[in-house]
């Protein structure tokens, strides 16, 4: 077969007068196709680069010479099968050997693509068919093998796609159609999926590992298709089961191409910025793609490979998520949904695609707190299922693991090493030596090794590999970049065995401080405000606003010696800092003086955080104007016993966090007591917004929460009223209707009735009992503040 296939490649036409060879050619590739045979490609190198040559000049040239002879479509498709298993099925092909199969030489074969792509009046000619599926496989391949995506070649193709079909006029008429509720089969023509699935496919694959080397901006682009997109996943999410195949694809290379561009540069909380311009477009496209990653007819066909329209579509939903989970503080908004572990879980469990089951762990490590973690008992299964990738990945050489490489699977594990009984399982597996062995090779090793190293057992391992500990102390002192130095420092910091003996040098200077504000960097601004108005007040305040150099976990430490009080500034990217946990635990260590204060609405604290500071109480700078949370931040630095019955109390929201986390939350009022807060008016039509929602969630009422989440006190006796005068039938229509606009739920009658029931109690509470009840709570929370200790 060898010789036969030689001879026929040397004497293929590029006249399509002539069909001599080309039906044999395409009988031997149906065989490889069928057999996969591994020596096929090696001993026939030469002949199959000349038959993508050949392909591609064809392609090039006058495609109504051939475009409806049989014979020449039949090899067309053939040879796109081969190439598509060349991607996914020839693991032990170097990847150099695939780029020259499938990428063209010149650039001169491009633009004849492109000019007859313009040429072409017929919206369905067979042509962009072919083309598109041969355009596809190239992104596939950019996209399994991103260091290539600096080929002059691709390069080239993709500025063309963003010039001439991405910022057109045609592009936005697309669009505009897919807007529509109800569409017509007949707009999916071959030049519609060509613009839509193909080009976005495409500029997806380039722009997820470029930096600069694009005509336009992200903001560029989300300014011109961002807002028609939104609306297209809005409308569709809703009626996901009258999709059609085509329009199926179309929304999963969108996603996939939009998700790309808010990643571009890695975590830019600037792209997604531009394309959700508010609070609410966020939370309801999120609810958008929670939407169609729980449709569970998508489960059965996603593949182990990237080969299904369903795959592809639940790899860009994940993907999409995990972005805006980690680059925004929407945690709370996730967390309200409810059903969304269990989504993921099943997800993770069902998908035979590895990275699809890594994006649902990675999200779930994400929005779930540390009990709920341990709750679940995932954190096991989730260990050795990364540890198995990783180290099949090492063995590989390709260094990747069914196409993920290993630094995008470190990056994925960067989230999770964060979890304690993530720590925990690593050192019972014995895997920290695996982070040594390839930090050299990937830097992003240390960062991981700096979260583990909080775990004691992890800590000993560290120890007592010499050479290790040699190589970090070298670092510390030689190392030229700033942030790998920190985090040496960090990771040494972490193993010396007590910092309750740490020399404290003599203080001859006069520097010391009444307050120490610890805080995330990307909470500065807030921050930058508490310290002036400290400042004022005659404190002496030390703060790191220029990011310390040299030894900062020594500059950190002498810092903490020399206060007497630490401002801890509660957020969720202070929780998941490196840094910010050891400053809080040696402060603790120090016994110094701990105010708790929040700066990120709707932010719980759990995990370390929440352990570290126990019972405390905290200032809600997210729920006051700022003049009067300082002023009750002052009350809190002076007062040598809390009685400030304003100052807000360590509540979790406590009904979604008890269903997610399922742990004792910090002074929780049981389900028997008043709900009311100690700022809570006693009277219904005086509440907030807030007050109606803390009291929905106080009383377990998660559905009726979001339902309800822009009516205040005085809404809900007026919805009251009508439930209790109106039309019943026609009211629970209207309320079924609102609960699957706003909750994707049917109403809970079991719900709406407690509801009810707590009003009219609410209602008939005596001022006496709510004042009884009022000081039952102040004396609780008085008793507990002094019990802060390190669980």
């Amino acid at each position: 077969m060898k010789n036969n296939f030689e001879q026929l490649i040397d004497v293929l036409p590029l006249s399509a007068s002539f069909t001599f060879g080309i039906r044999e050619v395409t009988t031997i590739l149906e065989k490889q196709n069928n057999d996969l045979n591994p020596l096929f490609i090696s001993e026939l190198y030469e002949s199959l680069l000349k038959l993508e040559s050949w392909a591609w000049k064809v392609l090039s040239k006058d495609s109504y010479q051939w475009i409806n002879q049989p014979n020449y479509l039949n090899l067309f498709y053939t040879l796109i099968s081969f190439n598509k298993n060349l991607i996914f099925n020839y693991d032990y092909i170097d990847d150099n050997i695939k780029a020259a199969l499938l990428i063209p030489d010149t650039i001169d074969l491009i633009n004849g693509i492109f000019e007859q792509i313009n040429r072409t009046k017929d919206d369905n000619d067979p042509f962009f068919t072919i083309v598109s599926l041969w355009f596809d496989n190239i992104s596939l391949f950019i996209y399994e093998n991103p260091q290539f995506d600096t080929s002059p070649i691709i390069c080239h193709m993709n500025q063309y796609i963003g010039h001439n079909y991405l910022m057109t006029e045609q592009f936005l008429f697309y669009l505009i159609q897919l807007q529509q509720p109800t569409i017509a089969q007949t707009i999916f023509t071959t030049k519609q999926l060509f613009y839509i699935r193909t080009c976005s496919f495409s500029l997806n694959s380039y722009l997820a590992a470029q930096e600069e080397d694009f005509p336009f901006t992200a903001q560029e682009i989300m300014n011109y298709i961002g807002n028609d997109f939104v609306k297209i996943i809005d409308v569709h999410s809703h009626i996901i089961d009258m999709w059609s195949e085509k329009l199926l694809t179309c929304i999963a290379h969108l996603i996939g191409f939009i998700s790309a561009c808010c990643w571009w540069n890695g975590e830019n909380i600037t792209h997604i910025n531009f394309l959700f311009s508010s609070e609410q477009i966020l939370c309801s496209y999120i609810s958008a793609i929670i939407r169609i990653i729980s449709y569970k007819p998508f489960y059965s066909h996603i593949t182990a490979q990237w080969i299904t329209d369903e795959t592809i579509l639940m790899d860009f939903c994940l993907f999409s998520l995990r972005n805006i989970v980690q680059t925004q503080n929407f945690i709370w908004f996730f967390r309200s949904k409810i059903s969304l572990p269990d989504t993921l879980l099943t997800i993770a469990g069902l998908s035979v695609h590895d990275k699809i089951c890594l994006r649902a762990y990675v999200i779930l490590g994400e929005i779930l707190c540390s009990e709920r973690l341990k709750d679940l008992k995932i954190t096991d299964n989730l260990s050795l299922f990364f540890y198995n990738m990783l180290e099949q990945a090492l063995q590989h050489s390709s260094k990747k693991y069914k196409q993920i490489p290993i630094f995008h699977l470190l990056r994925s594990f960067s989230t999770l090493s964060k979890i304690d009984a993530i720590q925990q399982k690593t050192a019972d597996l014995n895997k920290i030596s695996l982070f040594i062995d390839i930090s050299d090779q990937y830097p992003i090793a240390f960062d991981i090794l700096w979260a583990l190293s909080f775990n004691q057992d992890t800590q000993q391992q560290l120890r007592s590999n010499t050479m290790f500990m040699s190589k970090l102390l070298n670092l510390a002192k030689e190392c030229d970049n700033e942030k790998m130095r920190k985090i040496t420092h960090g990771i040494l910091w972490n193993l010396e065995s007590t910092h309750q003996d740490r020399t404290i040098l003599e203080i001859n200077d006069g520097k010391t401080f009444d307050i120490m504000i610890s805080y995330s960097h990307k909470d500065e601004f807030i921050c930058k405000q508490i310290y002036e108005e400290l400042t004022k007040n005659g404190y002496r305040v030390w703060i790191d606003f220029d990011q310390m150099h040299g030894n900062v976990m020594d500059g950190m430490a002498q810092a903490i010696e020399r206060s007497q009080t630490i401002i801890i500034c509660m957020s969720e990217q202070y929780r998941r800092s490196n840094y910010c946990r050891a400053e809080a635990h040696y402060a603790f260590q120090r016994e110094l003086k701990i105010v708790p204060i929040l700066l990120q609405e709707h932010y719980q604290p759990d995990g370390w955080l929440l352990f570290l500071i126990g019972q405390l109480l905290y200032v809600d700078f997210t729920k006051y104007e700022f003049r009067r949370g300082i002023d009750l931040l002052m009350k809190e630095i002076q007062a040598e016993e809390i009685s400030e019955s304003s100052i807000t109390p360590l509540r979790s929201r406590a009904g979604t966090v008890a269903l997610l986390c399922n742990i004792q939350t910090p002074l929780k009022i049981s389900s028997s007591s008043s709900s009311s807060s100690p700022i809570r008016s006693e009277k219904i039509q005086d509440w907030t917004k807030t007050d109606v929602y803390d009291w929905l969630i106080d009383h377990n009422l998660i559905q009726m929460s979001q339902l309800l989440i822009n009516c205040d006190g005085q809404g809900l006796i007026y919805l009251n009223n009508f439930i209790k005068n109106g039309e019943t039938t026609q009211i629970l229509n209207l309320l079924q209707d609102e609960s699957f606009r706003l909750t994707h739920e049917s109403l809970s009658l079991v719900e709406l009735s407690y509801l009810r029931s707590l009003i009219d109690q609410q209602k008939h509470v005596p001022k006496s009992q709510f004042r009884r009840l009022f000081r039952k709570r102040t004396i609780k929370t008085e008793k507990n503040k002094s019990c802060c200790q390190l669980l």
